[in-house]
């Protein structure tokens, strides 16, 4: 379930490095509407105790991102295995942070490795943000991922000027709709026509789609008829540190 906010701890001895440590994953689902079944969870960042995902990330300076970066893709996979999470895993990743692909994707082999994780269903989300930042970089990481059969997912498509350049360079198997272009879409005929443009395009390259930040029947309902088959949202599942096992989602029919 989700965490109240908090405020960060102040003073002048705070050590952000040691508060960086003390955090947790909370796995939310993406729902799959042609099974009828949980396509993946995704792994968000939570303060250790009663902690938000805001307070893990203040925490994080640029010397430390990388770690971080890292640690999270270990704890995710840890957790993950420990719940018995049987669908795909995705795991939200900082491409900039990462100083070589190899090297990088190497440490999150090991950890699956050594927690029985199938590396097979893990997914990794960049963001569009990061692509303009340093385009070349990200496609590098990108292809190293895909030659080692890891999936990718640009997160929160939309929401930059990087658009459909993004899709079309990065070349990744999923994309996220950003909750942004998702709100309020049911009254809007403009954002309607766009979803339903990029879903063509999508099906046209072989790259999924899938919707985010979904959190009511109304927006359920016109990207379902836009043609989107897998949603995330609060509509549908929030993020949990338990219950996985025994949490249902909403009751949704499964597509003819």
């Amino acid at each position: 379930m989700p965490y109240p906010p908090q405020s960060l701890p102040g003073g002048a001895n705070f050590d952000r490095q040691n508060f960086a440590n003390r955090f947790t994953m909370a796995f939310q689902p993406i729902y799959d509407l042609r099974t009828g079944a949980i396509f993946a969870h995704e792994a968000l960042a939570r303060g250790g105790v009663n902690g938000t995902a805001a307070e893990v990330i203040k925490s994080v300076t640029a010397r430390t991102r990388y770690s971080f970066d890292r640690k999270c893709r270990v704890k995710a996979i840890a957790m993950a295995s420990a719940l018995g999470l049987q669908a795909k895993l995705s795991v939200n990743c900082m491409p900039n942070a990462v100083l070589d692909p190899d090297t990088c994707i190497s440490a999150t082999l090991m950890a699956a490795d050594h927690y029985g994780f199938n590396v097979a269903n893990l997914i990794f989300e960049f963001t569009e943000s990061e692509y303009l930042r340093d385009p070349q970089h990200m496609r590098a990481i990108i292809s190293s991922y895909r030659k080692r059969g890891l999936l990718t997912a640009i997160d929160n498509f939309g929401a930059c000027f990087a658009g459909l350049g993004a899709l079309c360079d990065m070349q990744t198997d999923l994309i996220k709709l950003d909750m942004r272009i998702v709100r309020g879409i049911e009254t809007d005929e403009r954002r309607q026509r766009m979803v339903r443009s990029v879903v063509g395009m999508c099906k046209e390259l072989g790259t999924g789609v899938i919707a985010e930040g979904v959190e009511t029947q109304a927006e359920f309902d016109v990207l379902r008829d836009a043609g989107i088959t897998q949603f995330q949202g609060f509509y549908l599942g929030q993020p949990l540190l338990e219950g996985l096992r025994t949490a249902s989602l909403i009751p949704l029919p499964v597509a003819a």
